[in-house]
């Protein structure tokens, strides 16, 4: 299932697990937020609002606040020696959808625990992978040094 949400004056086609990056909104990171403007919800029967669906919820948590690129506005008047330059970033937040809810469901409050990855455990008796050493390098030589010129005779 997916949804089309409104956030931000963007429009976003999320669905659960996907990881956004929308305009920064106002929450903490690991806090709940919800999309209340859910304009369609897709799946095996659609349903398109008009303009909104009425009881759909969207619900994500906020893993970071963010900024973009740096965008460099440069003004320059040739002959006039008027030259303006300013910089500008805009601010994000990272979002993970974690449901879609429909016919007026609530969220969980909490976000749900994400298990930790664990590292793969070897069988019994199977030696660990050991990591292939590198190869040295030989020293770079010094550069010869040049003979001193021998003084002319006058």
């Amino acid at each position: 299932m997916f949804a089309v949400i409104k956030a931000g004056g963007k429009q976003y086609r999320v669905a659960a697990e996907d990881v956004i990056r929308i305009d920064r909104v106002e929450a903490e990171p690991g806090k709940v937020i919800e999309f209340g403007e859910v304009l369609l919800l897709g799946g095996d029967t659609p349903q398109i609002g008009a303009p909104t669906i009425s009881g759909a919820m969207v619900a994500g948590e906020v893993l970071q606040h963010t900024r973009g690129d740096k965008v460099i506005a440069f003004k320059k008047r040739r002959r006039k020696n008027s030259r303006r330059k300013r910089g500008f970033r805009h601010e994000f937040s990272v979002i993970r959808i974690t449901e879609i809810l429909t016919n007026g469901a609530k969220p969980a409050k909490e976000p749900p625990a994400r298990p930790k990855r664990e590292p793969k455990v070897k069988a019994e008796g199977e030696a660990p992978e050991a990591k292939p050493a590198k190869a040295k390098k030989p020293a770079a030589k010094a550069p010869a040094r040049k003979k001193p010129a021998a003084k002319a005779k006058k």
